[in-house]
């Protein structure tokens, strides 16, 4: 009875989340999605973002007729959760997957991810490089969604190929085409590029593709020739990996736009995490880096195009999320959110994008991973560390968060703790952890960046050993 009863509501009138007016002028066409999501990127690392040394040409073209969002973050500080709040589009804290995923675990498969959302809705889906979801026949992204997979199952591997290495037989790292081992020459990131390229050429119906590129995640890897562009640069090996990524962002859009699909194309942009201590990624002007509860590990260049839908809003600064790709998707595709299994916490940005409402998509975002966690409401951030002392910082006046306002605002202190301690109690224990030597690196990191010193403690191999 109750299922009946779910289809009438999904089927009566006024229940589309997408209105006319954001659809495409033809009745019949749907729009196609398109999130491109990069890896350990820096949050100051393209040139729309103002940096001046990294070359972005392709993606800054992109993201100077999209609209951007200043204070967009991500539900993660590393990558598998990140993901896993991406695809899922709830808080993965709810399904126990707040850290890394190891070799037997993946996305719970009781969450429906996007790709199941618009296979069910008549999409042709593809998944496009890196997965990082579980290594499992059962998690695979062929199983979870998506009806073309060209990438790889691990959380990174060598750009080149490698036949004893990472493309050896079994290796969860191999580059695969829906299970099948591909050998590939060339560069891998170019080598996704060229995936996702065949795959359009295939297609003949409204598409969602998940473009994951693994640039720029360690090893820094790069081709000579892009090496020799940046020869005297500082940062050599980011400035060309980035390069790279750019060029490929570029060879895709210039196909869509050569098939006519780039108009009615819905496409996000963003990293899954902020830039990380060993990648040459600079997070400035925010504090911290992947892996930590501070801006530089959580706050992402986010924006949002659409053919000409928005051109009225360039830069959003209301606070959003990852998160919200999902909700903002499927709005956009017409899917109803009561045709879903699950919840989402995300919410469209379609009204904030048109401007017919301005303000926070979100009053509060919240964020945990084992010991550590934070929560935003409004301007007011706090961070907690199991074993030290809370600090409490306004985004709004210290984006470097350095100054703490745990006993100057007592008061708007106690009520984002109180929030946090109150959205815990919706969550699950987390199912898996990184064991006790990460647990220890994640403390000190915290405990010299809430005490505003240098990072002196980066990884295991960085600790003291024991007697």
């Amino acid at each position: 009875m109750k299922s009946k009863y779910k289809i009438f509501l999904c089927s009566g009138l006024g229940l589309t989340l997408a209105p006319s007016s954001l659809l495409s002028s033809n009745k019949d066409a749907k729009p196609n999605v398109l999130i491109i999501l990069l890896d350990d990127a820096g949050y100051n690392d393209f040139g729309f973002m103002g940096s001046k040394d990294i070359k972005t040409p392709n993606i800054d073209k992109l993201a100077d007729s999209a609209t951007k969002f200043s204070d967009a973050h991500v539900s993660a500080s590393v990558s598998g959760p990140s993901r896993a709040g991406i695809l899922s589009g709830r808080y993965q804290q709810r399904f126990g997957a707040e850290c890394n995923f190891g070799e037997t675990l993946g996305l719970a498969l009781d969450q429906e991810t996007i790709g199941d959302a618009f296979q069910q809705n008549g999409y042709s889906t593809a998944c496009i490089g890196k997965w990082h979801m579980g290594y499992g026949v059962d998690y695979h992204p062929n199983k979870r969604g998506f009806d073309y997979f060209y990438g790889f199952l691990s959380g990174s591997r060598s750009y080149f190929y490698q036949p004893n290495g990472a493309d050896k037989p079994g290796n969860g790292s191999n580059l695969q085409l829906n299970g099948t081992q591909q050998k590939f020459e060339g560069y891998m990131t170019d080598v996704l590029a060229d995936g996702a390229i065949r795959f359009f050429e295939q297609n003949q119906k409204p598409f969602f593709m998940y473009l994951s590129f693994n640039a720029v995640h360690t090893p820094l890897d790069a081709t000579k020739e892009d090496l020799e562009l940046f020869k005297n640069h500082p940062r050599q090996k980011l400035a060309a990996m980035t390069w790279a990524v750019d060029r490929a962002i570029g060879k895709v859009i210039n196909v869509l736009a050569s098939k006519g699909q780039l108009e009615n194309t819905l496409i996000f942009f963003l990293s899954d995490n902020g830039g990380a201590h060993d990648n040459q990624s600079s997070n400035l002007p925010l504090k911290g880096f992947k892996g930590t509860k501070f801006e530089g590990g959580i706050r992402v260049p986010f924006f949002v195009k659409w053919g000409n839908k928005f051109n009225n809003t360039t830069d959003f600064k209301g606070l959003s999320s990852s998160l919200d790709i999902f909700a903002t998707s499927i709005a956009a595709a017409g899917i109803k959110t009561c045709s879903l299994k699950n919840k989402l916490d995300g919410v469209s940005l379609l009204p904030y994008l048109s401007g017919k409402k301005k303000g926070n998509p979100h009053e509060f975002l919240f964020w945990r991973k084992d010991k550590m966690a934070a929560a935003r409401i409004g301007d007011f951030k706090m961070i907690r560390v199991e074993g030290l002392p809370d600090k409490m910082y306004s985004l709004k006046d210290n984006v470097n968060e350095n100054v703490d306002l745990t006993t100057s605002n007592k008061k708007e202190y106690l009520k984002v703790k109180h929030s946090l301690e109150n959205w815990e109690k919706k969550l699950i224990k987390p199912l898996w952890t990184e064991g006790e030597a990460w647990d220890e690196v994640v403390f000190l990191i915290h405990k010299d960046l809430m005490n505003n010193e240098p990072v002196k403690t980066f990884t295991p191999w960085d600790l003291p050993k024991k007697k």
